[in-house]
């Protein structure tokens, strides 16, 4: 019976999924990411020029939303304050939470879902570094654009740098603003909660979720429409990605785990099954009102039911 992906398992057939292996990956990854960001900064009069260019562009075709958003925002407290605490926030804390909650209760979609993000996030970085854009905030104040997290920064515990904290401004990019993964990851969590949520409440949290990020980092001058629209575009090529993509690193981890795994682990993982048209079960799974049975035997089922269930597993049908 040829091996088939076991729900449940992340999409490798026998390998389940543990935290302690993926925590660290996520954790490396995301690390990578920050320290890339860092690395990428480029020089500064680029990104000004990279900026400058994108909002003529944005103002010749009347798609410069950022600049009525960012009035709005800075003239009203009670709207700026809020979407402040958004951008700093939920950026950190909604996409680990969606990341958790596939791992936990839809973990048959898990894996794929992980690789989405972590290509997508890959793609945006290089986005970064081959365009340094500088933010509508960090504009010439000629070009209308206040920056509102250092308007409200008496609310928060941001400073002027972006959402970086007070006195941490140089362990961030500001110039890492082509594409916006504020809006990319929202899209990601958006598309998840949409297809595996379950509940009404879920469905118009998909929906609102990048819809508000997106009006979120333009009306506080932190990126372009161009930057959301870019952010977008990459999370349909990392999409598009994913596939291939595990085509060749499923080989690489399969070996990976062969050569590091504990002996009984590797043959738990490379043996397990589930009850399925085969008639197959996992290890040490029985059948209700099992029999042990010798090899050969004909022998019929046992109507006893103190000679059911001895814990032996059925054999392949």
């Amino acid at each position: 019976m040829p091996k088939t992906d076991v729900p449940g398992t992340g999409g490798i057939t026998g390998h389940r999924l543990r935290w302690w292996t993926e925590l660290p990956l996520i954790v490396l990854v995301y690390a990578a990411y920050s320290a890339g960001r860092l690395l990428a900064r480029g020089d500064v009069s680029t990104a000004v020029d990279h900026g400058v260019g994108i909002l003529e562009v944005e103002q010749f075709l009347r798609l410069d939303a950022e600049s009525p958003l960012n009035r709005l925002f800075t003239a009203n407290a009670w709207i700026g304050v809020p979407a402040d605490f958004w951008y700093a926030s939920l950026h950190y804390l909604v996409t680990p939470a969606v990341l958790i909650w596939l791992f936990r209760s839809r973990a048959v979609h898990y894996r794929a879902a992980r690789a989405w993000l972590m290509i997508s996030t890959l793609i945006g970085l290089v986005g970064f570094t081959l365009m340094p854009t500088c933010p509508p905030r960090l504009l010439d104040a000629s070009h209308g654009f206040v920056d509102t997290m250092a308007q409200f920064s008496d609310y928060g515990w941001w400073g002027g740098e972006a959402s970086a904290p007070r006195g941490l401004g140089g362990m961030t990019n500001q110039y890492a603003a082509m594409p916006s993964l504020h809006v990319g990851w929202a899209l990601w969590c958006g598309v998840m909660l949409w297809r595996h949520g379950r509940s009404p409440l879920t469905r118009v949290a998909a929906v609102a979720y990048p819809l508000i990020t997106t009006l979120v980092v333009m009306g506080t001058a932190n990126h372009y429409f161009f930057d959301a629209l870019a952010g977008a575009a990459v999370m349909g090529v990392g999409f598009l990605l994913v596939r291939p993509v595990q085509r060749l690193t499923d080989p690489l981890m399969a070996r990976a785990r062969a050569r590091f795994m504990r002996p009984d682990e590797a043959s738990s993982a490379t043996e397990s099954s589930i009850v399925s048209a085969g008639c197959q079960t996992s290890s040490g799974e029985r059948i209700p009102r099992q029999r042990k049975q010798s090899a050969g035997s004909g022998a019929e089922p046992s109507a006893h039911p103190a000679e059911a269930g001895d814990g032996a597993p059925a054999a392949a049908r």
